[in-house]
């Protein structure tokens, strides 16, 4: 084991039978030995429990337990694990049910993440995107900018699957509290950890296989049709209403922002009552961005609009 070095591996899983031995079995072979599982299952009415109870006799001197989850979804259900005080830990990453992990995954978390332990830090990566059957179908894109709390406030940037926190920023997210209301955990953590000051860090090699199978809760972004229905979502209101639950999650955490990103979030919500040129304007003296050109131009007519 690796003094200093043990990772709280949180899964949040509800009715994932059919893929979940494939992603315990990848947890299990990681070359970063020193970690334990704790899983909240929302209610699984299929054979997530027994599976679980397999693994975890198969590993009889592995911390493995579960328990029953909140009920209120995985946003809920991954922060529920996060804010438990009963697990203690130097990282804490999260875990999908359903995605195959590469073996290096949690080393290189570590790896990124020990020179930051005196501030609160989050690493994501990039990921391998796979079909049901994990014929690999392409690689999510490497961000063209510097992540931060200004590109947080429009968009999600590392999938939750990849994300490994230290210990400093569980604390802000503790701190937070439940965050109800947040549009899912991962884009919550973004914004929250940027928007406190903390460092954000994104590993260009991918460490998972992001298995898509039609029920998944976002999905990846690929191809060109995906990227049209999350441009019609944005235009239809979607992001409006993600924006604006966002926002008010912020607002009641905004002691814990810096006083520069406290600002900004100011700036972010007297933009969304604009429309029109106004809006636009505000939305560049903001400095808001995404990380695509596309996106940029969508952010930008979703302003014009208000659907920001």
């Amino acid at each position: 084991m690796q003094t200093g070095r043990h990772i709280a591996i949180l899964m949040a899983s509800y009715n994932g039978a059919r893929f979940l031995r494939d992603q315990l079995e990848s947890i299990a072979v990681q070359d970063h030995d020193d970690w334990s599982l704790h899983v909240s299952d929302d209610g699984s009415s299929d054979g997530t429990l027994a599976i679980l109870a397999a693994f975890a006799r198969a590993h009889p001197g592995r911390r493995i337990v579960w328990r029953r989850g909140p009920g209120r979804g995985s946003t809920a259900n991954f922060l529920s694990l996060l804010h438990d005080p009963r697990i203690a830990a130097d990282f804490f990453a999260f875990a999908d049910q359903d995605d195959v992990w590469l073996p290096d995954k949690l080393s290189r978390a570590v790896a990124a993440l020990a020179p930051h332990a005196a501030t609160p830090a989050l690493y994501g990566s990039r990921t391998w995107v796979t079909d049901a059957g994990l014929t690999i179908l392409g690689v999510s894109p490497m961000p063209r900018r510097t992540p931060g709390f200004r590109n947080a406030l429009v968009q999600s940037l590392a999938g939750g699957n990849t994300m490994v926190l230290n210990a400093r920023a569980r604390d802000i997210s503790v701190r937070a509290g439940r965050a109800d209301g947040a549009a899912c955990h991962d884009w919550w953590l973004y914004q929250l950890v940027s928007g406190a000051g903390g460092t954000i860090l994104f590993d260009p090699s991918p460490t998972l296989l992001y298995r898509q199978h039609g029920q998944n809760q976002i999905g990846a972004n690929l191809s060109l049709k995906a990227r049209y229905h999350r441009f019609k979502a944005m235009i239809g209101g979607r992001f409006a209403d993600w924006n604006r639950a966002n926002a008010a999650a912020l607002s009641q955490v905004a002691p814990l922002l810096t006083r520069e990103n406290r600002d900004c979030l100011d700036a972010f919500v007297a933009l969304r009552r604009d429309r029109g040129i106004t809006a636009l304007r505000r939305l560049r003296a903001a400095g808001l961005f995404r990380q695509s050109r596309a996106g940029n131009l969508s952010l930008a007519v979703a302003a014009m609009i208000g659907r920001v």
